[in-house]
């Protein structure tokens, strides 16, 4: 019999409502508070937990130290109609992120294509969730990361590049939208701290110790290994190149030269399909694709054929019904968080 405690269910709405009051005594608008909590209850209700409301008292630690700047001026530049550069001001990642995803939009509906850079954020949080957010308006949503460097690159003794994101949303119809979210790394650096506290050894080739040298000993990892080994490593750098040299805020050589201090930046695309022609016929045939991909014949041992995004809208979906389950640890320290700064918990 175990004794780990049950998960708590909460609503996905009570837990927007709670995790805002939290930010908000912490220091953001009312309005930025509602934005970064959306991007939190959105990975958790589709099961992307280590990007979910455990984010909270994380992101209370970084506005409480100056990391995140709770009253930001966001600021957009631009000398082309289809390009522009927001400037965060140490924003958090979901206030910025949101705000160049609704520009990139906007801008796109005008001229077919467009793209926003964002530089001097602090963690962007979940990049699927932007790039869903366009895909919503019924564009195709592309994003790139850059991060501080964590984890290994090829030919390289110790910490070189960081575990920079790419992910993509395309509409569909009838089918839930298609969307690609994924690191450049073989494992989380969370699937690490998992590891170490269960005593799981970690999968061959998966990560390293401080010093690069691949190990599955949970206790002396310290940074996961590239996915693919070079071809990992060599996206993260191009996404450093897209992103935080595109926009005059060069994360990889200042870190290198001794710069340690947390930030990120991004490039979000919005590509409107009614600049190539027919907008039904677009996402009709996305559906004839995915339905065609369903089709094929199952693999001996696979429990279906499945497309980027489907089965976390499937969470999504059954989570909405069901409520968001919550570690035990991270309602701890949400409720301690909460008697802290006077919100009232959740019934």
């Amino acid at each position: 019999m175990s004794d780990t405690p049950p998960e708590i269910l909460v609503p996905a709405e009570d837990l927007r409502t709670f995790s805002a009051a939290l930010l908000e005594k912490a220091g953001l608008s009312a309005e930025h508070a509602r934005t970064t909590a959306d991007v939190f209850v959105w990975a958790a209700q589709r099961g992307v937990d280590s990007h979910g409301t455990a984010r909270v008292p994380a992101y209370l630690d970084l506005l409480a130290k100056g990391v995140a700047n709770a009253d930001p001026r966001l600021t957009v530049e631009s000398t082309a109609p289809a390009a522009a550069v927001l400037d965060a001001d140490r924003a958090p990642g979901p206030v910025a992120l949101t705000a160049a995803a609704d520009e990139a939009v906007r801008r796109a509906r005008e001229t077919g294509i467009a793209s926003v850079g964002v530089r001097r954020t602090v963690h962007t949080g979940a990049i699927g969730y932007y790039v869903s957010r366009i895909a919503g308006q019924g564009l195709v949503g592309l994003g790139f990361v850059a991060g501080m460097p964590n984890m290994g690159y090829t030919g390289v003794r110790g910490a070189a590049v960081a575990t920079s994101p790419l992910a993509i949303a395309v509409p569909a119809r009838e089918h839930a939208p298609l969307l690609l979210d994924m690191a450049t790394a073989t494992i989380a650096l969370g699937r690490i701290r998992q590891a170490k506290a269960s005593g799981t050894p970690l999968p061959e080739g998966a990560a390293a110790t401080a010093d690069g040298t691949p190990t599955t000993d949970p206790e002396e990892a310290v940074m996961p290994l590239p996915l693919g080994g070079a071809k990992g490593s060599g996206m993260s750098l191009a996404f450093e190149l897209l992103t935080s040299v595109l926009v005059g805020a060069p994360i990889f050589a200042s870190f290198h030269a001794g710069d340690r201090k947390h930030r990120q930046n991004a490039l979000l695309i919005a590509l409107d399909p009614a600049a190539f022609g027919d907008p039904e016929a677009f996402v009709a045939a996305v559906d004839d694709t995915l339905a065609t991909l369903k089709d094929l014949p199952v693999a001996d041992g696979a429990d279906g054929v499945f497309y980027p995004g489907e089965r976390s809208a499937a969470v999504a979906g059954e989570r909405g019904r069901k409520g968001i389950p919550v570690t035990p640890k991270v309602w701890r320290e949400l409720t301690e968080q909460a008697e802290r700064l006077g919100v009232a918990v959740p019934v």
